[in-house]
């Protein structure tokens, strides 16, 4: 033991000051979640503010905005990662049919760039193109004798809107996970289907696709731990009180509640009511990994 940890000790280094780093800012934070069984008063902090037990907990299920949030988290999570898991696969099969190698890679530079701007950004930008005032969108719009839409400010434009920016931002950085999976499909295979007759189409249909439904499950599996994280900050950047009633998840709620309105008890029941679903979802995520995709995680 001692003469492994000499040999290594760069590698046991790193691992610790990653463990270090996790403790500090994941575990020790954690005793906070105290506050939302107490009604809680900064003045007073956590050992002397009140205890409530369950209270805030049962207040949460009886404020109708609660639900409302719930299923806009729901909705708008669940149409990201439905949607969301089939547009990287849609372009990973094109692209891989591109024979000029430049234009594969200048394409698959352009398209997963944005993955690397913060939303802080991409939100500006998108404010500036769905501006109802000289936004290029409502430009073209009318041009075509299309009245200006207000697309932040609508609450049947708001969540298309977050769907397909999420999708636009993230579908090049996902694509490359299939990209790759497609490179490990054995040529012979390909070269059997020449042989015997297949078309391009027939080798995607017959060969590609079944090669990719272990990544498929396995990307399917995982996703379903995010089914609650709408996107924090996607929503934060863009959103706006006109359009709470469709646009307000339960992160920008908590948000909202415990910061703006120095609820603190009450949205830190809602925040952990909210990780233990996580967890749940998560769980069972790497249950179905393992089962149908034998993915493990050591």
């Amino acid at each position: 033991m001692l003469r492994n940890l000499r040999m290594n000790k760069s590698l046991h280094l790193m691992v610790w000051l990653g463990m270090v780093f996790v403790l500090v800012f994941s575990y020790v934070p954690m005793f906070g979640v105290a506050i939302a069984f107490q009604q809680f008063r900064p003045v007073m902090g956590f050992m002397k503010s009140e205890w409530v037990g369950w209270s805030n907990f049962t207040l949460m299920f009886q404020i109708p905005d609660f639900y409302q949030v719930v299923m806009n988290t729901l909705i708008i999570a669940g149409l990201k990662l439905s949607i969301g898991f089939f547009v990287p696969i849609v372009f990973a099969l094109l692209l891989n049919e591109v024979r000029l190698l430049w234009f594969k890679k200048t394409i698959q530079t352009m398209v997963y760039l944005p993955h690397f701007m913060s939303w802080v950004i991409l939100g500006g930008i998108l404010t500036n193109i769905l501006s109802i005032e000289g936004g290029i969108v409502n430009v073209l719009l009318e041009a075509f004798g299309i009245e200006p839409i207000m697309f932040l400010g609508s609450n049947d434009w708001f969540r298309p809107v977050l769907i397909i920016s999420d999708i636009w931002k993230e579908f090049g950085f996902s694509m490359i996970v299939y990209l790759a999976a497609l490179a490990g499909i054995n040529p012979a295979l390909y070269e059997a289907a020449v042989i015997d007759g297949a078309n391009r189409w027939r080798q995607t249909l017959h060969i590609t696709i079944p090669g990719l439904y272990p990544m498929m499950a396995l990307v399917a599996t995982l996703s379903l731990g995010g089914i609650v994280n709408a996107g924090f900050d996607q929503v934060f950047n863009l959103y706006n009180p006109i359009v709470y009633e469709t646009g307000d998840i339960i992160d920008t709620y908590v948000y909202r509640v415990g910061l703006q309105q120095t609820q603190y008890s009450f949205a830190t029941a809602v925040g952990l009511s909210k990780s233990v679903v996580s967890l749940v979802l998560m769980a069972t995520a790497y249950r179905l990994a393992y089962k149908y995709a034998n993915y493990r995680i050591f």
